[in-house]
């Protein structure tokens, strides 16, 4: 009868967890919190991630791949935006860099984080890691590309001084990501849907026979879901105060506080991302990490480009000479990982090494 009940409270969370989530976001929002309800909130925000996770597994049951990593991509992605713009009106010349620190550092996680992590799961308890080599390819190309664009030619730009884009250069990079990203989504969903879809390699797993949800469940998952990402984003900007003290009491470079941010963001999609390569779903979860990285450029920079129009200060986008080789680093190993379709525990864990260099590298540059 006790696990009866347990498995009962778990299955309530899913629904409860939002709602709790967001009665507590509108009690802590605006007001200094002592530091015990400040780890309450965290906990609340623990319990949000997980049903954020389950909602994005219920719509991608019923709409199906590419369309359900793609949703839960571009929702995070939304609100992300949001969250970098607030912060940037509240926080002054100290917010010069955290777009491109928020922006950079969810492009390491994805690629390297939630792409390691999954490829060493799936590995691990399949043998091998499985994919379509032609549908990560182009997500990777332009994961690559838009990142190139974007963050690392400030850095060598010389129409302003510093890492920054004139305001012709900023409007070109704005287009060219949100076109660039669009045309990947049309060629996701629409013309070469097939190139993302999970290679088949077990016909009798349990993905392959479900039922899908109902349309309703589906509709109110999507609500929940929208809930859920409001409530995490917007705990992790009541939280940032307690991140920033915490990196400053450290001694922590400025640049920390974008990592932990991308790190709190990322976690619905980190979570779904290892739950799929389990399943031995990798492309699910590719899609997930690669399709977050582009949505994070693709939607963030041209927000940023118009919100530049009334926001005081520069806009510093250009990466630093450690940062371009970490990345340059990430897209030839991405390179060859996805090249054969398949992988084992060893590319998972090189990309995770890349990973932990980054961290311990923006914590000690």
């Amino acid at each position: 009868m006790a696990g009866a009940g347990t498995s009962t409270r778990w299955s309530a969370l899913p629904i409860v967890g939002p709602l709790v989530g967001l009665v507590v976001l509108v009690g802590a929002w605006g007001r200094d919190l002592p530091v015990t309800v400040a780890v309450a909130a965290a906990l609340v925000l623990a319990g949000v991630v997980l049903a954020a996770v389950h909602h994005a597994e219920v719509i991608a049951a019923r709409v199906g791949e590419p369309y359900g990593s793609l949703t839960l991509a571009v929702a995070v992605t939304v609100i992300e935006v949001g969250l970098i713009v607030t912060l940037m009106i509240s926080g002054g010349p100290d917010t010069a860099t955290l777009a491109r620190d928020t922006v950079f550092a969810a492009v390491m996680i994805t690629c390297n984080g939630i792409v390691g992590i999954s490829l060493f799961t799936a590995a691990r308890q399949h043998g091998t890691a499985v994919f379509n080599a032609e549908g990560s390819g182009a997500a990777l190309a332009t994961v690559a590309t838009l990142t190139t664009l974007t963050l690392a030619l400030p850095t060598f730009t010389t129409g302003l001084p510093g890492p920054e884009f004139t305001p012709l250069q900023l409007t070109f990079a704005a287009i060219a990501s949100g076109g660039l990203y669009l045309v990947f989504v049309v060629t996701q969903t629409v013309r070469h849907r097939d190139f993302f879809l999970p290679v088949d390699t077990d016909s009798d797993s349990e993905d392959v026979h479900a039922e899908p949800p109902s349309g309703r469940a589906a509709l109110s998952s999507l609500v929940l879901l929208l809930v859920s990402l409001v409530v995490v984003v917007g705990l992790a900007k009541v939280e940032s105060p307690f991140i920033e003290d915490a990196v400053r009491s450290a001694g922590l470079p400025q640049a920390v506080v974008g990592v932990v941010i991308a790190l709190v963001i990322l976690l619905p999609e980190s979570l779904a991302a290892v739950r799929a390569a389990r399943r031995n779903r990798t492309q699910v979860s590719i899609n997930l990490a690669y399709g977050s990285a582009m949505a994070s450029i693709g939607l963030t920079i041209p927000a940023l480009a118009v919100a530049m129009i009334w926001l005081e200060g520069p806009l510093l986008l250009g990466l630093g000479p450690v940062q371009l080789i970490l990345f340059a680093l990430t897209v030839v190993v991405g390179a060859l990982t996805v090249v054969p379709g398949r992988a084992t525990r060893l590319q998972g864990a090189v990309h995770l090494a890349i990973l932990a260099a980054f961290l311990v590298l923006a914590a000690s540059p």
